[in-house]
């Protein structure tokens, strides 16, 4: 396993595992225990990289520096399955160009699973930035290619059942499956066990029973197949996520072990499932009444008072899981609220007595009581989180809604 990072200044540093030249003059991994820079590049500038279990590609500039030009494609390492696209099984000490992206394509997003590759090219001299392509090249065992075979490549390759005509932003690479996504909101994955959209119903008989060897269109709900302003995508070694909604929403699927999916579950998971995330949380309360207001219109189609029961049990449990999961988010919210207003943790003494003592809290009681209270260094720093915290809100109606609810504690009554 390696580790490989890009500056600001566009040079290419890596650590781990490496491929390097042995005293015998031959390749192999060594461990790195610090960032070592790959000298290969010097006076140019690496756009982008990626890496597999032995093999590394990247996206270097034409010239000394990147102003949006064109992309050379390099590739090192091991080569095995051919996954460094340069036609032939050899393995590389130092960086070769990949040829196929030099006369007509050019590269601008690459991606690298176990022992395969991915990249998103656009046709040179040319203004319509719907014109992508997706090639891929190395080890086909599981359709990870996506060219409707198991075989391996050597050449890099164009996966030619993507739609025509669209413009695909992100590409990743799980250890044996390949996603991609489009501007218009479209997810298509392909290769191991229906491209981790696990294929509940595929017959396990054969070495690639489930795999999809060609690309496969990920839906999130019924009739729903796009993703909504969608941002980026990325591959965990056995699931996929997406960013999407202009960055607020994000969905997985494919393998669940270790709740890698976020989804609050530790199980596989056969379609895209929203995030668990605590800026959702009133969306999610939305949808849960929505959700109710459906089970509502079920439950009076049904005769039966056994299925009436479990369907509230049903409705109750979920309502149960939304507020436990919003305590959850308040109490952490308000630890550092309070830590920094006050600059310490919060603690049990630090409960006003009015509600120690009864099952009411003055609010008003309690905000004059501090203010007689506290230092002036205190209410200077009230006053600075406080604009602070507005300065920080750039929605004009959310800024005047924290405004609102401010005067209104000030003013409560008991509650």
């Amino acid at each position: 396993m390696m580790s490989l990072a890009i500056d600001n200044r566009g040079t290419l540093w890596m650590w781990g595992n490496c491929p390097q030249q042995t005293k015998e003059g031959e390749l192999a991994l060594v461990s790195s225990f610090t960032p070592t820079p790959v000298r290969d590049f010097q006076g140019r500038s690496v756009v982008k990289v990626a890496c597999g279990n032995e093999h590394v590609v990247v996206l270097v500039s034409a010239g000394e520096s990147y102003n949006g030009e064109d992309l050379v494609c390099y590739s090192w390492g091991y080569n095995t399955r051919g996954q460094l696209g340069l036609g032939d099984r050899e393995s590389r000490l130092h960086p070769e160009v990949v040829k196929t992206f030099d006369e007509e394509s050019s590269p601008y997003e690459v991606a690298c699973g176990a022992c395969h590759t991915a990249l998103l090219t656009r046709i040179k001299k040319t203004s319509d930035t719907l014109d992508s392509t997706c090639w891929t090249f190395g080890l086909g065992d599981n359709g990870q290619l996506g060219h409707g075979t198991t075989q391996s490549t050597l050449f890099p390759t164009p996966v030619k059942e993507l739609p025509q005509s669209v413009s695909l932003i992100s590409v990743d690479c799980g250890l044996f499956h390949t996603s991609v996504v489009s501007s218009g909101g479209d997810v298509w994955s392909w290769g191991m066990e229906k491209g981790l959209g696990l294929c509940p119903d595929a017959s396990r008989a054969g070495t690639d029973s489930g795999d999809a060897l060609s690309p496969r269109l990920m839906s999130w709900k019924p009739n729903q197949p796009k993703f909504p302003d969608p941002v980026k995508l990325a591959c965990g070694a056995a699931h996929t996520v997406i960013v999407a909604k202009g960055g607020y929403r994000m969905w997985s699927w494919g393998r669940g072990r270790s709740g890698v999916l976020g989804d609050g579950n530790g199980v596989d998971c056969y379609t895209p499932t929203l995030v668990l995330w605590p800026q959702m949380m009133e969306d999610s309360e939305e949808e849960e009444v929505k959700s109710n207001g459906e089970q509502d219109k079920a439950g009076e189609k049904e005769t039966e008072a056994t299925t009436e029961v479990e369907e509230k049990l049903s409705s109750a449990l979920n309502e149960l899981k939304l507020l436990q999961t919003k305590l959850s988010v308040m109490k952490k919210y308000a630890s550092i609220l309070h830590g920094s207003v006050f600059g310490k943790p919060f603690d049990e003494q630090d409960i006003p007595d009015s509600l120690q003592n009864s099952d009411s809290f003055d609010i008003g009681k309690e905000w004059k009581k501090m203010l007689g209270t506290a230092d002036h260094r205190k209410l200077i720093r009230l006053e600075m989180f406080y604009r602070d915290m507005l300065a920080g809100v750039k929605d004009e109606l959310m800024r005047r809604k924290i405004k609102e609810i401010v005067k209104e504690c000030l003013q409560s009554p008991e509650v």
